[in-house]
């Protein structure tokens, strides 16, 4: 009869054990998707604002079409990806933020347009936007740590394959977003 206790009492902590584990997998996704969704409310506000600005630059540097069409291609694109593939919108979204960039570095070129009121507006926005996406950025960063380093360390590894386990990208300014945009104009 003891032997029985026994083998019970290690299933039940076994089956506790793994009730844990997929609670916390659960958890730690959903974690995830909820930091995801502030970045979104932040990115369809970008997207909303961009076609103010291209319209706005347009007045001012007619002969850049090359360089708008980019802007609008690349938001197009960013809207087109299916909500809950994460890591395409990331990839996505660090190709708007560099053509964005080039949209600034017009303004640079154009002592007009840097003046121009509704351009100067639009940036404000732009610029809260961006510090709004950056403290989303980071929460998001935080909350995909924790689900990857719990999927990959023990003992979630253990159980990721049938838990259905998801790893999440971070959403990280690429190498080259850092660079100065440089615009020629020799053409």
């Amino acid at each position: 009869m003891v032997p029985f206790f026994i083998i019970l009492a290690i299933a039940l902590f076994i089956g506790l054990m793994m009730i844990n584990i997929y609670n916390s997998f659960v958890k730690n996704k959903n974690t995830v998707k909820d930091a995801w969704s502030n970045i979104d409310v932040a990115l369809k506000r970008r997207y909303d604002l961009i076609p103010n600005l291209v319209e706005t630059v347009k007045g001012y540097a007619a002969h850049e079409q090359e360089t708008l069409e980019k802007v609008i291609q690349a938001r197009n694109a960013a809207m087109a990806v299916p909500s809950g593939d994460i890591n395409k919108q990331i990839e996505a979204e660090n190709q708007l933020q560099k053509t964005l960039r080039s949209i600034f570095a017009l303004s640079e070129a154009y002592p007009d347009l840097k003046a121009n009121t509704n351009f100067l507006q639009l940036q404000d926005k732009l610029n809260e936007i961006e510090e709004n996406l950056e403290r989303a950025r980071r929460y998001y960063n935080g909350t995909v740590r924790e689900n990857n380093t719990y999927g990959e360390s023990f003992p979630g590894v253990l159980f990721a394959g049938m838990f259905n386990y998801q790893h999440f990208e971070y959403f990280e300014a690429e190498p080259e977003s850092r660079e100065n945009v440089k615009i020629d104009f020799s053409k």
